[in-house]
């Protein structure tokens, strides 16, 4: 993962295409596609780490296992998958973030009750989230005071390094709405974290 830079826009897509291309060759993907056992394990050897970055952006307590529910999910799908690499890359994700998705929905509705131990108590360490958010130039504390929309927009193209036109397909959003929410995101970085520049000086 990059550090997020608050310049501007996120890179076009083609560079990271390219990359997927060069990790996952056209044999392998077409060998996924037709079910083949080693190219889903190429997929998933390919893929999941970024799958697993997206999750630990976005705070999930078990990211992991929330990624092998992902791949479990996309192996039966494989075969309807279109679009070469960039294709597989945005139907992997618009899987990962329905998983997201769900699995918030069944938090809010799950009350979680454990006994205290001061080992696990986050006040006092820095949480997977934190620490996943760190190598984003340290913003955890400012990328999670944004609404959940820009939050998400902004996880997806740089933590799973998505195009804008991907990241509208898996929020059943316009390129342009997405834009607008980037725009918007970064534009409240910004202000975050120059706040928090004047505060330390």
């Amino acid at each position: 993962m990059r550090p997020l830079d608050l310049r501007g826009p996120h890179p076009s897509s083609n560079r990271k295409d390219s990359l997927l291309a060069e990790q996952l060759s056209d044999d392998e993907l077409s060998a996924a596609l037709a079910g083949d056992p080693s190219g889903f394990s190429a997929v998933y050897t390919v893929i999941s780490p970024a799958v697993l970055g997206y999750f630990r952006a976005r705070g999930v307590d078990d990211a992991e296992a929330l990624t092998q529910d992902v791949f479990v999910d996309v192996l039966p799908k494989l075969a309807n998958v279109t679009g070469g690499h960039s294709g597989l890359r945005t139907f992997i994700f618009s899987i990962a973030h329905a998983r997201l998705v769900d699995h918030y929905r069944r938090a809010e509705r799950t009350p979680y009750l454990a006994e205290y131990d001061a080992r696990d108590d986050t006040r006092y360490a820095a949480s997977a989230e934190d620490e996943a958010l760190g190598s984003l130039g340290g913003i955890a504390d400012s990328l999670s005071q944004l609404n959940d929309e820009q939050r998400e927009v902004l996880v997806l193209r740089i933590v799973a390094d998505l195009s804008i036109e991907q990241v509208a397909r898996i929020m059943d959003k316009t390129p342009g709405a997405i834009k607008q929410l980037q725009r918007r995101g970064l534009s409240a970085l910004r202000e975050l974290v120059t706040e928090k520049d004047h505060a330390a000086s």
